[in-house]
């Protein structure tokens, strides 16, 4: 059984979750969104899990 995960997707949630959680902290949430989002678009991401 092989199960597909995109990163993206994972990485939008997280931060979704923490900006609800910390709502002051949103700046730096977006800000690391931003370049983690930059990252994977860059290197590919794409997480196979077997």
């Amino acid at each position: 059984m092989n199960i597909h995960l995109s990163l993206a997707p994972l990485v939008s949630l997280l931060a979704g979750i923490l900006i609800l959680v910390m709502p002051k902290a949103l700046n730096l949430i977006v800000a690391i969104y931003l370049i983690a989002i930059g990252l994977i678009g860059l290197f590919g991401g794409s997480l196979h899990l077997r």
